[in-house]
């Protein structure tokens, strides 16, 4: 309709909706390399810079600063930055700049503008997936402008998401953030926050090659993300939270607000919103996505998992095979078939303070670095793990197992609340077959043979006695407690 398009002083899905749209294109253009999909993105790109001009438009303008599709719309920096890479040309990062700085001169209640990254003491307040989503934004201005200011509201705003994160990785919101820091009894996440968040991760991580960006990832992906997707069915969690004691629609069983249904298990959450399943199924591809990166001409493992990777270096043909179960077992396996010499380097997990390898390496910025010569050859890493005490931003004590978070599970009766048309799909709700809230007792905790199991002693604070508890990774848990307050 021309008499509504690119005429708006209101919500709005113009920009959200081609973002969306084109970033698939894109993916697809990616794997079949037809030059008519990637010219239509052109096109379509070109039409919106037409529309819009930069510097004599207004894209954010609203007279209603709580707006949804439209502060979605900034992720089309998304695409303007991948058409960078393609092309080369300036244009796009040009509008990338002209886009964030229209963004942040409405009023709107959204947490990445630029007058309010600089207030450092200034909270949180927005819904968290826009909130998260906007870091790839800040970024890209700052990359394509080099503006010193830029980097200190970079570096300010991810200061700001480390005090919103929780034990597992997962940025809360649930599904604003109103202010209030992470908390992993009384805050939720939202399944779109654990994937945007990752996404603007990845994106930093390739910008900057910094390993700190690979853990937040792992972190993110092996805890929050496995722990907020049913272990067994085929159904995520819309909300969830670290501490998990109650799954019946509202945070940990408080249903006092009918309208909220998110804290649940749904392979669909139709009475919310379908968002969070469709990125439950975009996350991992993400960090396949990122698993292999390169760095002038050496190859680098930037996430671990099972993988394989065909690439060319110094122009002659390299292929690698990753073999491993990480994070669940932390032997890792590369197999390489190269036609040139090179350097391969492996990201050091964080937790990783004990390594054992048969070949020689050298540790440069966090990454293990192996010279690799021209034909075949294996290498073999042990990451060797343990037990770690942590504390979260509250001070709450959590333990951790190599990459993985560990918490107790909570047995639990589910409720098949409503059914779908295809077999075996269906709402699940959880209620606690007994509720103790433990504390911690200074207790070491032990590994039960060569799983996957612990044991550790917690305060029961109902008798004021230590009984032995089993903890495990909580990606496999429904209810659990993560954290532990002291006694």
């Amino acid at each position: 309709d021309e008499e509504l398009r690119y005429k708006f002083d209101n919500e709005n899905g113009e920009l959200w909706a081609k973002a969306t749209l084109l970033r698939g294109l894109l993916a697809w253009y990616d794997h079949t390399k037809d030059p008519k999909v990637l010219n239509a993105v052109e096109r379509a790109v070109d039409n919106v810079m037409v529309n819009w001009p930069a510097g004599a438009s207004q894209p954010f303008y609203s007279v209603n600063q709580y707006v949804g599709g439209l502060s979605h719309g900034l992720v089309f920096t998304d695409v303007l930055e991948q058409l960078y890479y393609l092309k080369g040309s300036q244009k796009y990062l040009d509008y990338t700049l002209f886009l964030y700085k229209d963004f942040s001169q409405h009023t709107l209640n959204e947490d990445a503008q630029y007058k309010k990254l600089m207030e450092q003491s200034l909270m949180m307040v927005g819904h968290g997936v826009h909130t998260y989503e906007h870091l790839r934004t800040v970024a890209a201005a700052y990359y394509a402008s080099g503006n010193p200011k830029l980097k200190t509201a970079l570096d300010n705003f991810q200061d700001k998401i480390l005090m919103e994160t929780t034990a597992s990785g997962g940025p809360v919101g649930d599904e604003w953030i109103l202010g209030k820091k992470a908390d992993a009894t009384s805050r939720g996440y939202e399944y779109c926050s654990l994937h945007e968040l990752l996404h603007s991760y990845v994106s930093l991580y390739a910008k900057t090659g910094s390993k700190e960006y690979g853990d937040k990832v792992e972190h993110l992906f092996f805890n929050a993300a496995q722990g907020a997707r049913h272990p067994e069915a085929s159904c995520i969690a819309y909300l969830k939270s670290d501490n998990s004691y109650e799954m019946t629609g509202g945070l940990n069983g408080n249903n006092s607000d009918a309208t909220q249904t998110r804290y649940k298990y749904s392979p669909v959450h139709q009475d919310a919103a379908v968002c969070c399943v469709p990125n439950a199924g975009r996350i991992a591809p993400y960090y396949v996505q990122y698993m292999w990166l390169k760095e002038g001409n050496d190859l680098v493992a930037s996430l671990l998992g099972p993988s394989e990777v065909s690439t060319t270096l110094n122009g002659k043909k390299v292929s690698v095979t990753e073999t491993t179960e990480y994070p669940y077992r932390n032997t890792v396996t590369f197999s390489i078939a190269s036609e040139t010499d090179f350097k391969l380097k492996v990201r050091k997990p964080v937790w990783a303070s004990k390594i054992k390898s048969g070949d020689k390496y050298q540790e440069e910025n966090g990454f293990l670095v192996f010279s690799i010569k021209k034909g075949t050859k294996t290498i073999k890493l042990d990451f060797v793990p343990e037990v770690k005490l942590q504390k979260d931003v509250n001070g709450e004590t959590y333990f951790t197992y190599g990459g993985l978070v560990l918490a107790h599970p909570i047995k639990a009766d589910e409720a098949k609340t409503k059914f779908f048309p295809l077999p075996g799909y269906a709402d699940l709700k959880y209620t606690p077959q007994q509720k103790v809230v433990y504390q911690y007792a200074g207790e070491k905790v032990k590994q039960k043979g060569n799983k996957l199991i612990f044991e550790t002693k917690l305060c029961n604070p109902a008798t004021g006695k230590k009984e032995t508890v089993t903890l495990q990774p909580m990606g496999e848990t429904i209810l659990r407690q993560v954290t532990f307050k002291d006694r």
